[in-house]
């Protein structure tokens, strides 16, 4: 059954188009997911088919009766309402069911008002409501009913408009990032009430995993066009790197044909048969498919990393707390080269407070943080960058410099870095407060890394950017040197960048844990823990304390059982850090070899490039070595 149809609509914000003609069609269970680059409209797109927003061309059609919500990033609700009175606000089919049966009992003499009230709460199962909206309510977090929500937080405020959308069990529920400013309990759940439910979905998400286990199937709007893959997220990446080389293929042989035709039309008379002619309308039509090309910039990254000395960042004896909320409590910790560490735990733990103890931006209540004097920190923090009025792309950069260093006394120009960051030239001086979420997400990323920070700090770094630009991030920070510690709700992310966790508990009670998201959600299945009495708490902090040398009993028993075999901490850090520095061996390899290719290089050149790759190669049999050596210590 089709809910709605998007007919040929078409978008532009002036002389920039955003998508034109585009068509596709919504039916009942479907989960879609809508990637696109940023800038590209995805909240548009959103905003047109939930009927906020007009196009310039075509149309959305829904279906007669059906009824569509839609959940924005920055939802609009009245500030003067209490959580709960939200809840009984707005468009909400089962509040008016409740409403007509309160009223039908004040009149009981209108017996045919009466019963159809009584059927339509039947039909509509609304007499749990209640028990409804506070199990949702408790599952977001939001267990004060009766504040303002003039006095919530952004993310409480998000939440809020959450609970209400899903309490309307709309027949189309449209989204745009929905799992920004949840924790990863709430997004788990959120994950499984979207499975359960019947609900049709189209949403914008960066969140893959939640595109891997909701969606069942992938829209992407790509170069101006649609391409849909009825699959998750896994699929639609599967199936999109076989369309890419599809048309590759076919672009390479348009070219060929090209260059064919080009001769023929070089060589050919003046008189041109009928057949000829034919043959001239038709090189018209090759030269222009042989003409395309994919604009696939991405995003460059690079910093001009200056040494870590052996002394990075110490934790002594760390205590902290607001009130009765304690955050830390005696932390003791001492960051080693090259840590990786990711930050999780439930929103209200302290992890954002902790990253500004680390930086110096809150003092601790006791103890000691000690930075080592060749630490530079790159904070990326959930505020993001600061819009001043009037101020211009361009404007942001230069306040760095007109000249920015880059590795190997190179410089750059504060409009060439940009463009590295997909801000073209015309971009550059738009107004910062012009831009998408995503781009000033990016335009933010800039201003970390152009300080050439050697230790960084990422607070959700993951929101408003595009999975493009994710893949190239994860891709920088997989060969980063420095040290890292991230926090994030993007388990995806989380998997692929850390090696290590910080487990926030609450309470000031930190765990250590030796691996991913992935490892520590399989070892919870595995084990619990007990945080009840005053000893286990200050064994715990003296684990964290100790965790390079020696991990906890539990977690490393479990590391070992499952995944490790023999190896020590250190070592399984040293496995994993060797399957990253393999991985880019490997292509600096495939690079080299290469440029070989070139039939211009020069005979120093050659030798040049022969000892490089003789070093490249030595280095990565070595590491190889040390790989299989650990390997079969895990199988022992």
């Amino acid at each position: 059954m089709n809910y709605l149809s998007v007919e040929n609509i078409s978008k532009s914000f002036g002389e920039h188009p955003l998508f034109k003609d585009i068509s596709f069609g919504i039916n009942k269970d479907q989960k879609i997911g809508f990637v696109a680059k940023n800038g590209t409209g995805k909240t548009s797109m959103l905003q047109i088919i939930a009927g906020l927003e007009d196009t310039d061309s075509g149309q959305v059609v829904s279906r007669k009766g059906i009824t569509i919500s839609y959940l924005p990033q920055e939802p609009n609700l009245s500030p003067t309402l209490t959580v709960e009175e939200t809840i009984f606000t707005g468009d909400n089919q089962i509040i008016k069911t409740i409403s007509a049966y309160e009223k039908a009992l004040l009149h009981p003499e209108d017996e045919d008002a009466y019963q159809k009230a009584f059927e339509d709460m039947d039909a509509m199962q609304a007499w749990d409501f209640e028990t409804q909206y506070k199990q949702i309510l408790s599952k977001l977090k939001l267990h004060d009913l009766d504040r303002k929500v003039a006095l919530l937080s952004g993310g409480q405020k998000k939440r809020l408009a959450l609970a209400s959308l899903l309490l309307s069990k709309p027949d189309l529920v449209i989204l745009d990032e929905p799992t920004n400013h949840l924790d990863l309990e709430m997004i788990e759940w959120l994950e499984e009430y979207f499975k359960k439910e019947n609900l049709t979905i189209f949403m914008v998400t960066h969140d893959r995993y939640f595109l891997e286990n909701v969606c069942n199937e992938i829209i992407e709007l790509d170069q101006g066009k649609l391409h849909s893959y009825r699959g998750n997220y896994a699929y639609y990446l599967e199936n999109k790197e076989l369309r890419m080389a599809t048309e590759s293929m076919e672009l390479s042989k348009a070219k060929l044909l090209y260059k064919k035709e080009l001769e023929w039309m070089r060589r050919q008379p003046k008189a041109r048969t009928t057949k000829s002619k034919s043959r001239i309308d038709d090189f018209h039509k090759i030269k222009e498919k042989a003409s395309q090309r994919r604009n696939d910039h991405e995003v460059q990254l690079e910093i001009n990393m200056e040494r870590l000395g052996s002394k990075i960042l110490e934790f002594h004896k760390v205590s902290k707390a607001f009130g009765d909320l304690k955050i830390l409590n005696q932390f003791e910790y001492v960051f080693k080269t090259g840590e990786r560490i990711g930050v999780i735990g439930k929103n209200g733990t302290g992890k954002s407070t902790f990253l500004n103890v680390m930086t110096g931006a809150l003092p601790p209540d006791a103890g000691k943080v000690i930075v080592g004097d060749t630490v530079k920190f790159g904070y990326y923090t959930q505020k993001g960058i600061d819009i001043k009025p009037g101020q211009k792309v361009i404007d942001v950069i230069k306040e760095f410099g007109d000249f920015i260093p880059l590795k190997k006394g190179r410089i750059i120009s504060a409009g060439q870095l940009l463009e590295r960051f997909l801000f073209d030239p015309k971009k550059q001086y738009d107004f910062v407060e012009k831009l998408s979420g995503g781009e000033r997400r990016r335009l933010y990323l800039c201003t970390v890394f152009i300080q050439n920070p050697n230790f960084l700090i990422l607070d959700e770094p993951t929101n408003d950017l595009d999975v493009v630009t994710l893949n190239v991030l994860e891709n920088f920070l997989l060969d980063f040197p420095g040290c890292l510690v991230v926090v994030s709700h993007d388990r995806y992310f989380m998997d692929k960048i850390v090696d290590h966790l910080f487990v926030f508990k609450g309470d000031a009670i930190i765990d250590g844990f030796p691996g991913n998201y992935s490892d520590y959600r399989t070892y919870e299945g595995n084990v619990s823990f007990n945080h009840t009495d005053t000893a286990t708490k200050v064994a715990n902090q003296k684990v964290l304390a100790n965790a390079t040398e020696t991990p906890s009993s539990s977690t490393k028993s479990w590391k070992e059982k499952e995944h490790t075999g023999k190896l020590s901490y250190n070592e399984q850090k040293e496995h994993a850090k060797l399957e990253r520095e393999i991985a880019q061996l490997e292509r600096d390899k495939t690079k080299k070899e290469a440029e070989f290719l070139n039939p211009d290089l020069t005979q120093d050149q050659i030798t040049e490039a022969s000892t490089a790759l003789e070093k490249i190669i030595k280095t990565l049999e070595a590491k190889e070595e040390r790989w299989f050596e650990l390997s079969s210590k895990m199988e022992g």
